[in-house]
């Protein structure tokens, strides 16, 4: 028979729903479904820039962060050229590199689960158009300090766009983060890849956005497609913008969840590196193969790598608590049957 899923911890989603706010502005929107969005995101566009302090010729708005990935990929790429990322990443990546017409290139993780810098840079030749970089990384949570990210694209040659994808970086809060859009005027090449899926928790509505140079960020609205963002999500984002500050007490509350979860675990024996997203990695040698079943049996649905690892995104306190009873649970199993 199977278990039902009570709490839905695999896709990094929000466990908030939209706030009363956004629901009413999304509702209002509804009402004129009948008439066509903007041919083009203007009025987004210039909304997001003033919020994130540029001008709106370094703002390209698309159908999530990885539908700005793919006209990027479609404006910079030519048919046998490379992309380069660390492996295990988004598994959208190595598609978006296939649709686009270039040769994915994986890069193994270090064993603590950082992406590789160094052997990011020995990959990349005279055939790469693209290397993404992940920070917060996904699936493991690392990040790539100030410093790193800096000397990092010091190192890239001028023909290779750096995507940097900040997916979770409103979780982070490490202070050396880096201030990445301080970078977007020495670096022509780096487009800052961010969405408002995860800490805005607007996933279904799908809106995402690239910040970079004004001529990159022309290239890219070139594959924009024609009234590809709604007016239902266009309505979301903007009172999502006005009510930032209650996002921001959700967000927090999701960052004290996930440390919580992660000391309890280490108490449970779990090894666990610091996460800097919404999610925690549990990597082999840990039992992870045993503790996805023990998860599912309780009804948690996470995302399993079979042999490699587990992760767990961090939903509200009665889901974490069901993770921490089923993880608990395997560990005394297995202590009582080495006795």
């Amino acid at each position: 028979m199977d278990i039902p899923v009570l709490h839905r911890l695999a896709l990094n989603e929000s466990p908030y729903p939209p706030l009363p706010s956004v629901r009413e502005a999304m509702q209002r929107a509804v009402a004129q479904a009948h008439r066509y969005p903007q041919f083009h995101p203007e009025d987004l566009t210039e909304q997001i820039a003033a919020w994130c302090q540029v001008a709106p010729d370094r703002v390209a708005v698309g159908s999530g962060s990885v539908g700005v990935a793919l006209q990027l990929l479609q404006a910079v790429v030519r048919h046998g050229d490379t992309m380069v990322y660390g492996w295990r990443t988004f598994d959208a990546y190595p598609m978006l590199a296939t649709m686009a017409g270039a040769h994915p290139v994986a890069v193994p993780l270090s064993p603590d689960g950082h992406q590789d810098l160094d052997a990011m840079l020995t990959a990349l030749d005279h055939r790469t158009r693209v290397v993404v970089l992940c920070n917060p990384h996904n699936p493991t949570g690392s990040l790539v300090t100030a410093d790193a990210l800096s000397a990092f694209l010091r190192q890239v040659p001028p023909h290779v766009t750096v995507l940097l994808d900040e997916a979770y970086v409103e979780f982070a809060r490490h202070t050396a983060l880096p201030g990445t859009t301080a970078l977007l005027a020495t670096h022509p090449n780096l487009l800052v890849l961010r969405t408002f899926s995860k800490a805005y928790g607007l996933a279904a509505l799908r809106v995402g956005y690239g910040l970079g140079s004004p001529d990159l960020v022309e290239r890219i609205r070139g594959q924009q497609l024609p009234f590809g963002i709604n007016a239902v999500a266009t309505a979301a984002v903007e009172a999502s913008l006005r009510a930032e500050s209650e996002l921001r007490l959700r967000v927090d509350t999701v960052v004290a969840e996930r440390e919580r979860l992660r000391h309890e675990l280490l108490g449970l024996g779990w090894r666990i590196h610091p996460s800097h997203g919404n999610s925690l990695w549990l990597a082999a040698p840990d039992p992870i193969d045993e503790g996805a079943a023990a998860l599912t049996e309780a009804g948690v649905q996470a995302r399993h790598y079979p042999g490699e690892g587990l992760r767990l995104t961090i939903g509200n306190r009665n889901a974490n608590d069901t993770v921490l009873t089923a993880l608990a649970g395997l560990r005394a199993l297995q202590s009582a049957s080495r006795t």
